[in-house]
């Protein structure tokens, strides 16, 4: 089959008689005539192992090709048993009526007269303008996150973490369920207290009906069979809630029309105003509110503000405490939203409903306050804040409004409470103590949830106060609206191609606006519960953290910091580059990191904040395999690099040898101004390779998840004696190409051997003092000139005090030895390398050593001369093993603890060194003489310890500011 086929497959088959591919045929057609069919899997069906682009367990492979005449998608989920009868409710059900009820609630019946008699019209309207300004803002974010793909139960959580990822959407859920639960208490609590307005014992005034007992044990029992009988229609699912409430719906209509026919059909009359102990003095003459009818005085006077002291709390109302209580009663847009999981096509009627209901919402309080400012006198308004009885036809319809949207409110938080908690229990973030939310009917109807939820309020009545727990409401509803426009923020300023939403009236200006307008409006309500708000969802986000959750729901995180780093490596210029900014870029070449664990961290101890890559060469031909085997591996190295906890990218590459392999990692490793400019290696020796995992406390924990442990990811390390993927040839000229690609080269000798407490991430290191040795001249090339001051010999020097600067290290003292010519005066050189090290801000010890005879070499031979072969091989070998016999009697030196007493005796007492810094001197350009520089640098640092062998080829060092 040729790739550019016509036609995409369906893939059919069974184990016996293997796959039997065939065209779809039928379906659209594109501009060229190419029918456009998605091959998706059918059930009992298995994907061939042909390469794609897109992972095999892509979101698209959820939807299925239904019919025979065009294509009909069903969003992901919708297949699943049950879903069918869950999924029926109508935009107008789902959406629109629960909204509406929601942002009603008994503010509209209750609180109308509170805002306009306190503010005034003008000030009320730009309450409501502001309060429906914050609302819309995030009503755009919430059509644009529901119109860019299928949208599942859970409302605003699934929008969230979907998004956000478990970690935040996780604690932000949790914080929407926890106000769905406390509004349903809020909502049942004032349906109590209207009820008992009307019908309690303790009721003042010509219209109580003085038949119901009062109290704080009678009250919780009448909140209790309110709740009951809310959660006993919730808990019969959906379909009956959405019937209930469509029922509420029409009685709150029908109450809210008669209530404005009565401001136009009622004439003036007098209100007589309920009688409150205490703020009529000890007079019991009843006061009286005017009801003038439309009248231009009676708006002129209700235009400007009068505040004055709530007669329910005694408090000095300000525009603040106003502007919270409006508010307060706005704050149901989620409503519909929640109930996500059972519309028919949630992401069309999310945002149609919920847009319809805000603007139908939006009319009838405006209305409301124009009605009220011109026929009510500001007594009435400020005294009786249900003057709305007063005034009606009808006042029994009143009442029934008020306790339907009461009613309906509590439904709309419980059941939006249970399909938020529904829908964290089935992504299994908070563990075994929401395990019974995951329990649903045979028809799909989560009553595991309800019933744990109708608990959860039962317990929130107990509280029995509603001022206490509206503000608490209220600033969670704020928390999970500014959660929303965080995330629809963060799909828009990711850029991603797949964020395409149909809705496309917002921009990243209104989710910032909204989001910064939420938190605004938590502090200004209630500043104690927005600041205890935030604590609680640092310390869930916190939690979650550290109990991991799934990963495969995708992080809008990732999606920023792709687009940031873009960003910003096209604005790092490498020809801006300058030496006062240099810092090291490491290439480390790993065969196995069984054996090479210390190296990977001890280069992660150089980097300094520079870019550090694990590259790693598969051997193998492209050509003769039928799939990459390199890109599997990429998991296994990625585990690697958090297990040994370094900050380290991967990238590994197939080639027919290390060295070309090797090669392809230089040139391409990297991106931008961020490539690699030193290359590392382990050196080359017959040192029988250690399984470092073994003794590794991270490496020897079990892996979470219950996955595959790491160390059946990686070989066992290579037998003693058993042919290496890298010949010593090679090896010599894999450090020739990385110098003739003016990269830097470090090798490493003997770092298994360096103290577990010096490649950790501990602040003070190990307490045992330590030196740093470092030799900064070729020491295949002696003479007294001062060498120290080439490129390569300060290039040691700014490797060590990098090492140095790691809080690893702190306590190791650095050492820079000075070899003397044998006619150079002792103190000479010293004096001119302090005067280079103070300025370079080095703080160094500095020692003078004087070479033996055997090691007078003229001063005038070129360094290439000894690795060339020009002096002899014999003669080279011999100042070879003088070097290392001086650098191991320093070693020595370092130990002992003053003259007198045996070196041996105090060996263990005074400190070691730690790690000793070589230069590496240049290989040579015969390609032959390669073996022979390698024993070269076997013999100068043999018993040496850990060492590195460093030549540098870039400036690295700078004196000025």
């Amino acid at each position: 089959m040729e790739l550019c086929a016509p036609f995409l497959w369906e893939v059919e088959g069974d184990k016996q008689s293997g796959d039997i591919a065939t065209p779809i045929q039928g379906g659209a057609e594109n501009e060229k005539g190419l029918p456009l069919v998605i091959l998706l899997p059918l059930s009992g069906s298995h994907i061939c192992q042909t390469p794609i682009m897109a992972s095999e367990s892509s979101p698209l492979l959820a939807y299925r090709l239904l019919g025979e005449e065009g294509a009909t998608f069903l969003p992901y989920g919708m297949g699943s048993p049950g879903s069918g009868a869950l999924r029926k409710l109508s935009t107008f059900l789902g959406v629109v009526v629960p909204t509406v009820l929601s942002m009603f609630s008994i503010v509209v019946f209750m609180r109308i007269g509170f805002v306009v008699g306190h503010a005034g019209l003008v000030q009320a309207l730009a309450m409501l303008l502001i309060a429906y300004f914050i609302l819309v803002l995030t009503v755009l974010s919430v059509c644009a996150i529901a119109t860019n793909g299928a949208v599942r139960g859970g409302g605003a959580y699934f929008m969230i973490s979907r998004t956000l990822g478990p970690e935040f959407g996780g604690s932000i859920g949790l914080m929407f369920f926890l106000a769905n639960v406390c509004g349903c208490a809020v909502s049942v609590l004032g349906l109590v207290e209207a009820i008992l307005d009307v019908f309690g014992a303790d009721t003042s005034g010509p219209t109580g009906i003085q038949v119901l007992p009062q109290g704080y044990g009678w009250n919780l029992l009448y909140g209790t069979v309110l709740l009951g009988l809310v959660g006993g229609v919730c808990t019969l699912g959906a379909g009956l809630y959405a019937q209930a409430s469509f029922l509420t719906f029409l009685l709150v209509s029908a109450s809210l029309a008669l209530v404005l026919i009565s401001f136009m059909a009622v004439g003036p009359r007098d209100v007589t105003l309920p009688f409150r102990p205490g703020t009529n003095g000890s007079s019991t003459v009843p006061q009286l509110g005017h009801f003038t009818g439309f009248n231009i005085s009676t708006l002129k006077a209700n235009l400007g503000a009068g505040y004055a002291q709530d007669y329910t709390t005694g408090a000095t109302m300000t525009f603040a405490s106003v502007f919270a209580v409006l508010f307060n009663g706005c704050t149901g847009i989620m409503a519909g939203a929640n109930m996500s999981g059972e519309l028919k096509d949630p992401s069309r009627a999310i945002p149609l409903g919920t847009i319809v209901a805000v603007i139908y919402t939006f009319f009838i309080y405006a209305l409301l306050f124009f009605f009220s400012s011109f026929s009510c006198d500001r007594t009435l308004l400020q005294k009786d804040y249900g003057f709305f009885r007063g005034i009606s036809l009808w006042p029994p319809m009143v009442l029934i409004g008020v306790y339907a949207a009461s009613l309906s409110a509590s439904m709309s938080s419980l059941i939006g409470a249970s399909r938020i908690l529904h829908a964290l229990a089935q992504d299994d973030l908070f563990g075994l103590i929401l395990a019974p939310a995951k329990v649903v009917s045979q028809g799909g109807n989560p009553w595991g949830a309800v019933l744990y939820s109708w608990c959860l309020v039962q317990v929130t009545l107990l509280v029995g106060k509603l001022n206490t727990l509206a503000a608490v409401v209220t600033v969670f509803y704020l928390v999970a609206y500014a959660a929303v426009d965080l995330s629809c923020l963060s799909l828009e300023w990711a850029s991603a191609p797949n964020f395409r939403p149909t809705f496309s009236l917002f921009s990243w200006h209104t989710c910032l606006l909204g989001m910064a307008s939420c938190l605004l409006m938590m502090f200004l309500i209630s500043p104690g519960a927005a600041g205890g708000s935030l604590v609680l969802m640092g310390l869930l986000s916190a939690l979650l953290t550290a109990r991991g959750g799934p990963s495969s729901w995708g992080y809008v995180s990732q999606a920023l910091l792709f687009h940031q780093v873009r960003k910003y490596l096209l604005r790092l210029d490498v020809r801006k580059d300058h030496v006062k900014f240099w810092r090291p870029q490491l290439l480390l070449l790993v065969g196995n990191p069984r054996g090479a664990l210390p190296l990977l961290r001890l280069a992660n101890q150089l980097k300094k904040g520079g870019l550090y890559v694990l590259g790693h060469v598969s051997l193998g031909d492209l050509d003769s395999l039928p799939l990459d085997p390199v890109q599997p591996q990429y998991g296994a190295w990625l585990s690697l690099v958090d297990r040994a906890q370094v900050k380290a990218f991967v990238d590994l590459t197939l080639s027919p040898s290390v060295r070309q392999g090797a090669q392809h990692l230089l040139r391409i490793s990297g991106l931008g101004g961020m490539k690699p400019n030193t290359l590392v290696l382990g050196f080359y020796d017959d040192a029988p390779p250690q399984d470092h995992f073994l003794t590794d406390p991270a490496f020897s924990e079990p892996v979470e998840g219950g996955g595959p442990a790491l160390d059946s990811l990686f070989p066992p390390p290579r037998a003693p004696g058993s042919p290496r993927a890298l010949t010593p040839h090679d090896y010599v000229a894999t450090v020739v190409d990385a110098l003739k690609m003016n990269k830097n080269v470090v090798l490493a000798r003997g770092c298994g051997a360096l103290p577990p407490e010096r490649l950790t991430r501990s602040s003070g290191g190990s307490s045992q003092s330590h030196h740093v040795d470092v030799w900064p001249l070729n020491l295949l090339r002696p003479k007294g000139s001062p060498g120290y001051v080439d490129v390569c010999g300060l290039f040691l020097l700014q490797m060590a005090t990098i090492l140095s600067m790691v809080p690893a290290w702190q306590s190791a003292r650095l050492r820079i030895f000075l070899c003397l010519g044998p006619q150079e005066a002792p103190g000479t050189g010293e004096a001119r390398l302090r005067v280079l090290l103070s300025q370079l801000r080095i703080r160094a010890e500095v020692q003078e050593v004087t070479w033996g005879e055997g090691a007078r070499i003229d001063e005038e031979e070129d360094e290439g001369n000894f690795v060339n072969g020009s002096c002899g091989d014999a003669e080279v070998d011999s100042l070879a093993i003088s070097a290392n016999a001086l650098v191991r009697a320093q070693q020595s030196n370092g130990r002992s603890e003053g003259p007198g007493e045996p070196e041996q005796d105090h060996r263990k007492e005074g400190p070691a060194t730690a790690l000793t810094f070589l230069y590496l001197p240049r290989p040579p350009a015969d390609p032959a003489r390669y073996l022979h520089y390698l024993a070269l640098l076997e013999m100068l640092s043999q018993d040496l310890g850990p060492t590195l062998l460093i030549h540098g080829v870039t400036p690295v060092t700078c004196t000025d500011l």
